[in-house]
């Protein structure tokens, strides 16, 4: 990963870039390739318990992997979940794309695993990182947005812990 940061800046210092580089396919600016390595090492720097993600490879830093492990008195409690975070070229000022890999029954997560947060949508502002987007999907855990669901079956049991328990654990598989 550290060997990423300096030949980028090397090629831009040199001519060999305008204000967009481009990284196996992915485009990015200068800017949001500082941003992503300092909220990689902020994020690595926390002690945040069950938060983690990281780029899925040491030559693309605009798609990271991630767990999210649910909040401890929530019915989630010890399961961990993986999920994808895909960064677009104009990160930060733009939201970055996240999606549940692993199956996850929730009422504002679809089958497909989307995600309806609003900090991902049109509350969405720069001064957001991923350890504070993190943090708000694993709160989302145990406190959904009932009004807004994705999953209308999950939304409507949401009120007898027992039974979403039970379709939770149904759907459920660790990683």
């Amino acid at each position: 990963m550290a060997p990423i940061l300096p030949s980028l800046l090397a090629a831009s210092r040199n001519g060999k870039s305008s204000d967009h580089l481009r990284i196996r396919g992915a485009t990015g600016s200068i800017t949001c390739i500082c941003r992503l390595s300092n909220e990689l090492m902020t994020l690595m720097m926390s002690n945040s318990p069950g938060i983690s993600a990281f780029p899925k490879s040491d030559s693309n830093l605009f798609d990271w992997v991630g767990t999210i492990e649910g909040a401890p008195g929530t019915v989630y409690e010890n399961l961990s979940f993986k999920i994808s975070i895909h960064f677009p070229s104009d990160y930060p000022y733009v939201a970055p794309v996240l999606r549940f890999e692993s199956p996850c029954f929730h009422p504002n997560v679809d089958l497909h695993g989307n995600i309806c947060l609003d900090i991902l949508k049109d509350k969405w502002s720069a001064v957001y990182s991923v350890h504070t987007i993190l943090l708000s999907l694993q709160s989302l855990l145990g406190e959904p947005n009932n009004d807004s669901p994705l999953n209308a079956d999950a939304a409507e049991l949401w009120g007898n812990e027992q039974e979403f328990k039970a379709r939770l654990m149904s759907y459920y598989r660790p990683i």
